[in-house]
């Protein structure tokens, strides 16, 4: 049985190092004006507010039409479904991968991102279309790598659209509450890499009968607000069941650092007890 996904066109897409996207579409039949049509996606049940239109280029060679995403302006944060508009009035027809070359985006954390810091990374939906995984942060804190020992879990980090004071302060915030342990990092010379250690009882004391959750922050300044620390600059859009990090005893707890929906960092909490 022929499905709406089925026929729908596949398009290639490419990212350069500058964060432009192209899109490549097939060769279309004759039609007035083909477009891009990128939509922001609304929340369940919301209206659809945000469209963003792309002209598309007949291809010199090959005969395949193109757009280019630019970098400026940055697209708000979210997630962005894209279509093809072949005509003005034409109905809106949902756009399948093709080939997607991410590969500008791997070693992304490795260059530093002014404010403010903007991230776009093409990927499949759960329903097999080609989408667009959006952040757009004033400041951004990237984690860089996890170690999990016996003293407790280091998170080694770099803070990119400002630098680091001597004031700086780790926050780790007790997720619906105002609770706040605070952790004193560890500032690389250039004033943007930061490190710090979760010691092995430091939420101990706080354990709960039931699980809790620490959202991680970084303070760049003593007056500065907290930016939120997470993984977002590489190729990699949804990166919760990705990274998975085994679990740390600790004095009467577990901790269990994660990735959350939008692939910030957190650790989880539980009683030493419950059932696993």
């Amino acid at each position: 049985m022929s499905t709406r996904q089925d026929t729908a066109p596949r398009t290639d897409c490419a990212v350069d190092t500058n964060g432009r996207i192209t899109f490549r579409l097939p060769a279309l039949t004759a039609a007035a004006r083909p477009r891009l049509l990128l939509r922001l996606r609304p929340a369940k049940g919301g209206p659809e507010r945000t469209l963003h239109h792309l002209d598309l280029e007949p291809g010199a060679a090959d005969g395949r039409p193109h757009a280019v995403l630019e970098p400026h302006p940055a697209l708000a944060e979210g997630r962005w479904d894209l279509y093809l508009l072949p005509e003005p009035k034409a109905a809106r027809q949902r756009l399948r991968p093709g080939l997607r070359d991410l590969r500008a985006l791997v070693d992304g954390h490795l260059r530093d991102r002014t404010s403010p810091v903007a991230v776009r990374v093409p990927y499949v939906t759960k329903d097999g279309f080609l989408a667009l995984r959006t952040w757009l942060r004033a400041t951004h804190a990237e984690a860089l790598a996890l170690d999990l020992a016996d003293r407790g879990i280091t998170v080694a980090a770099r803070l990119h659209g400002a630098g680091l004071h001597e004031t700086a302060m780790v926050w780790l915030r007790l997720r619906g509450t105002g609770t706040v342990h605070e952790v004193r990092p560890r500032i690389d010379g250039d004033g943007r890499g930061f490190s710090f250690t979760v010691g092995a009882g430091d939420l101990a004391g706080t354990a709960a009968h039931t699980g809790r959750v620490w959202d991680a922050f970084v303070r760049p300044a003593a007056d500065a607000p907290p930016v939120r620390i997470g993984r977002l600059l590489d190729d990699v859009a949804d990166r919760k069941h990705v990274h998975v990090f085994p679990a740390l005893s600790a004095e009467h707890s577990v901790l269990r650092p994660y990735y959350t929906v939008d692939n910030d960092l957190a650790i989880e909490q539980t009683p030493a007890d419950s059932p696993t």
